[in-house]
């Protein structure tokens, strides 16, 4: 399955989605819209996922265009977003994501939904930049980034806008390991594989458990978000 921006492929109950829009990867209603798709046919073919980027990026967050066009265009994107952090923290099989370089704003957050991040060496920044351009941090980001990092990096991260390389990236909760971009899908391919093995019935139960509570404020946010988002117009961003 090929979109214009997400490419689905299937092998060995192993579901690799890549985002590539030829340049940042902006998370634009489009892109959103192919990622769920994507993700209903990685489910309806019970496949494990492989999430990733492009070269030198795995996602760098909102489409700004339509951010700065504001109106309900905006609002939906904005949801949209904010809901698929919850639909990746709840999907019945494993989710890794295969970070190929920088990530910032919603592309972290998406990012973080997932079971297992692999980061790549290099020089990439990670960053929840929304009170650098203006925003306050959204609930819905605050508490996937509250479920990563320690408290230290936490208050970092949210309130001074930190950008963080990629080793103090891993150090502080955003990666669970890092390697060499040239072997970056070679390792989740390999974690993938040691996934497997795992009781599907027993992964499914046990994390939708533990993220019950996240998953329920993530939900419960999204309204709250997008009231704030309106009463600012969706001037800044």
């Amino acid at each position: 399955m090929t979109n214009e921006s997400v490419q689905y492929s299937l092998q060995d109950q192993v579901a690799t989605i890549r985002i590539d829009d030829g340049k940042r990867n902006a998370l634009s209603p489009q892109v959103l819209r192919e990622i769920n798709q994507a993700l209903d046919r990685a489910e309806s073919d019970r496949a494990i996922v492989i999430l990733t980027g492009r070269e030198s990026v795995f996602s760098a967050g909102f489409d700004l265009k339509v951010m700065q066009r504001g109106g309900v265009d905006a609002l939906r994107m904005l949801r949209a977003g904010y809901a698929l952090t919850a639909r990746v923290m709840a999907y019945p099989y494993p989710v890794i994501v295969a970070c190929n370089g920088h990530s910032l704003a919603m592309g972290v957050f998406l990012m973080l939904s997932a079971d297992y991040v692999i980061g790549s060496r290099g020089d990439f920044k990670i960053a929840a930049n929304e009170v650098a351009i203006g925003m306050p941090m959204p609930r819905v980001a605050a508490a996937v980034l509250r479920n990563r990092l320690g408290p230290a990096a936490f208050q970092r991260a949210v309130t001074l806008s930190e950008y963080f390389d990629v080793e103090s990236a891993q150090s502080v909760g955003f990666f669970d390991e890092l390697v060499d971009p040239v072997d970056l899908m070679t390792r989740a391919g390999n974690r993938a594989s040691e996934f497997k093995k795992l009781d599907p019935k027993a992964h499914t139960v046990s994390k939708r458990r533990i993220r019950a509570t996240l998953i329920r404020k993530i939900r419960f946010s999204i309204p709250l978000d997008l009231l704030d988002a309106a009463l600012m117009g969706l001037r800044r961003v």
